[in-house]
């Protein structure tokens, strides 16, 4: 079977709140990442990791991509060469994005559709968002 050239990817914080990105499918984990992050306008300042369990405890998750993988030798397998098609494979692969281990941002992450690569088009691209991103760093007086 031929891989897609590229992946349409939702990234969620909850049901009416996401970005919906689309990457090649060459690209890195890390790359998606960054995408996700700068998505929702957050500074690329903190480690994070993809886990195949969508709830509960994700360090428990049976397939594990993080940041500092090559570090620590923890099962995890690396974001900076693993490629996206590995770890979504088809149109409803998903896996929860964690991003900042102290605040927890966890984003419900899910191939929504495959396409083509446009001429001219830069991956990551975002193409479309839905509700307004939360800061990443709320006030005190917010919470």
């Amino acid at each position: 079977m031929t891989e897609p050239a590229t992946l349409i990817l939702r990234a969620s914080l909850r049901a009416r709140l996401y970005r919906d990105i689309e990457v090649s499918s060459s690209s890195m984990l890390a790359d998606l990442a960054e995408a996700i992050v700068a998505a929702y306008g957050f500074d690329m300042d903190h480690a994070y990791g993809f886990y195949s369990k969508l709830t509960g405890k994700l360090f428990d998750s049976p397939r594990r991509f993080e940041l500092f993988a090559d570090i620590e030798g923890s099962g995890s397998r690396s974001v900076k060469r693993t490629r996206v098609i590995t770890a979504f494979q088809n149109v409803g692969s998903a896996m929860t994005f964690l991003y900042d281990y102290g605040d927890e941002w966890r984003f419900h992450v899910e191939v929504v559709e495959t396409g083509q690569a446009q001429p001219g088009a830069d991956y990551p691209r975002i193409v479309s968002k839905f509700g307004k991103a939360p800061p990443q760093y709320p006030d005190i007086e917010d919470e």
